[in-house]
């Protein structure tokens, strides 16, 4: 097997392509959050939008080599799934609080 002149370059190229996608894929997710139709549909799209972030977080460790950004990610993960649990606890109980005035 040939090896690519530079040593590192196939890596540099894959993160160089890999952020490209991400960055696409939160300005799709960011038109979902824009347009919603509905508060749920928007809770998801900024979930998805935080775990595209922490992909480009992750990326970046990978880039400087510096690991200790993989800290922030797997706190950030942490604080965004306490975030969305919270957040679906709420549409739910406003769900029931509609409902019980309807009925």
């Amino acid at each position: 097997m040939m090896a690519l002149a530079g040593g590192s370059s196939f890596i540099d190229i894959s993160v160089a392509i890999a952020t490209v996608v991400l960055l696409t894929a939160i300005v799709i997710v960011l038109v979902r959050v824009i347009r919603g139709p509905s508060l749920a549909d928007r809770a998801l799209a900024l979930d998805l939008m935080l775990n595209l972030g922490i992909g480009l977080i992750a990326l970046t460790a990978i880039r400087t080599a510096y690991y200790a950004y993989l800290d922030v990610a797997i706190a950030l993960g942490l604080v965004g799934f306490l975030a969305t649990t919270a957040f679906a606890r709420f549409i739910i109980h406003r769900r029931v609080r509609r409902e019980g005035d309807d009925g």
